[in-house]
């Protein structure tokens, strides 16, 4: 296709999907003593990192919920409700909504219910219900339908994006929320996007870096083994010449016999394209989920 009808057929789409980022929606003001009541005096934390630790959080009437600090704009009042504002925005299904912000000793921001807790929670807990295997099929398509939401249709569009089993959600139906985007530059683990939505043109070391991490999130999906320090042996694993014959070694023991093996074989081989993209992305975002879904032949609706 040439070059300038593509660019123009993304523009379009963007400007058509523009819709899906929506008003902003009604974002409740919790009191501060509210939140810290529901989390324990902030002690169930789910997880923790420079940025700010994330809990888990049950209202009075049960409403379960995920409450993130935002440190980063401890100092900067205007910026926390910018970045409230910009959260209101989004809307897709595999994006934890925000719901509602708090002021005090911290700054804090309210999402959705997580009722069934972190991805990496369902790793290392042996008391959960392990994943079966579609649900881990649906998590991998999920979050790269997000990705592709925040890097082309999101206005205005995203500036940072970390993906992890600890910041990926579960809900009541174990359908994968992304949490961690937001405004802010790069910082630490954070992802620094360009100031445009991500196009066939943005092939650069950002997108890379995304697109790298979702790899590394696809094999601890296949083997269960979460990885938050870059998933060195996993990578070494997947990216070996006896990937074929180790494949049984590696596979989650929770999966048992209970999964399709040409969709692992297939699921493998968009991990390993992901992984090479670290440096030099041959790729963008909305290709690898359009590979991601025909690779496993899973709808993302």
């Amino acid at each position: 296709m040439d070059p300038t009808i593509r660019k123009f057929r993304l523009r379009l789409l963007a400007w058509l999907h523009r819709s899906r980022s929506g008003p902003i929606s009604f974002v409740k003001k919790f009191h501060y003593k509210d939140v810290k009541r529901a989390t324990d005096g902030f002690q169930r934390i789910i997880y923790s990192s420079s940025h700010g630790a994330a809990y888990k959080a049950r209202f009075e009437g049960g409403e379960v919920a995920l409450v993130k600090e935002a440190r980063a704009f401890d100092e900067e009042k205007d910026n926390f409700y910018r970045e409230v504002q910009f959260l209101g925005r989004l809307h897709h299904r595999h994006l934890l909504a925000l719901r509602g912000f708090s002021t005090g000793n911290k700054r804090l921001l309210v999402f959705d219910n997580i009722e069934n807790g972190s991805l990496k929670e369902h790793f290392n807990d042996p008391l959960r219900t392990p994943l079966n295997w579609k649900a881990r099929l649906q998590i991998a398509v999920g979050v790269a339908a997000a990705l592709e939401y925040l890097l082309l249709f999101s206005n205005p569009p995203v500036y940072h994006i970390s993906i992890s089993s600890s910041n990926i959600m579960l809900d009541e139906n174990f359908t994968a929320k992304l949490t961690d985007v937001g405004l802010l530059s790069s910082v630490g683990t954070y992802v620094k996007m360009p100031h445009s939505s991500c196009t066939e043109e943005c092939m650069g070391q950002d997108c890379g870096n995304i697109i790298f991490q979702l790899g590394v999130l696809i094999l601890e999906l296949v083997t269960g083994q979460s990885s938050e320090q870059g998933g060195t042996d996993l990578i070494q694993w997947v990216q070996g010449s006896r990937l074929s014959s180790s494949i049984h070694m590696m596979i989650d023991p929770d999966l048992g016999n209970n999964y399709d093996s040409g969709e692992l074989k297939k699921l493998l081989s968009v991990a390993r394209l992901c992984l090479k993209s670290k440096n030099n992305p041959k790729f963008p975002i909305p290709q690898v989920f359009r590979y991601l879904q025909k690779k496993v032949d899973i709808p993302c609706d």
